[in-house]
């Protein structure tokens, strides 16, 4: 702890009329507690395989497609879930393991039935751009199948 003090500088900044001992004291014992707490901070969401290890828990994996990782870290966000990514590149196309830890299990499983719900829900809605396009298909045919014909209306000859 002693090497740690002297290899690090601490800049602190206090508003005092009068700089006495015990106020030095005092913002030096809120400095040390907010280093302690910051140390001590475990990362949640998506994290680095050795943050989600600092957690203690057994950990556990799933494999995902590349397409489906956006959606997954949404409904991840949405249940609170520490998880870490990692890519294989060993095969081709790469897989994607998704670790999580071994407490939230029962939180990964209903992720991922909402998960599965929300792809279902995808595919069976049809595309908009696909009914976009036939719409302007129909309209050109429209516009092809009228004549045009000038009408030369100026108003009532006087």
């Amino acid at each position: 702890m002693q090497e740690e003090l002297t290899q690090k500088t601490i800049a602190i900044s206090i508003r005092a009329t009068e700089l006495t001992a015990s106020t030095l004291q005092k913002a030096l014992k809120q400095v040390l507690e907010a280093m302690k707490t910051q140390k001590n901070k475990l990362h949640t969401g998506k994290q680095s395989l050795k943050q989600l290890k600092k957690h203690g828990a057994s950990l556990s994996n799933m494999e995902i497609t590349e397409q489906n990782i956006g959606e997954f870290k949404k409904v991840a966000k949405k249940y609170e879930m520490d998880f870490a990514l990692r890519k294989d590149d060993t095969e081709q196309p790469p897989r994607f393991i998704v670790i999580f830890k071994g407490k939230d299990k029962e939180n990964m499983e209903q992720a991922f039935k909402e998960f599965v719900a929300l792809k279902l829900d995808r595919e069976k809605k049809p595309s908009i751009r696909k009914q976009l396009s036939e719409m302007r298909d129909k309209a050109k045919e429209l516009n092809r199948t009228r004549e045009k014909v000038k009408v030369k209306d100026r108003g009532p000859e006087l």
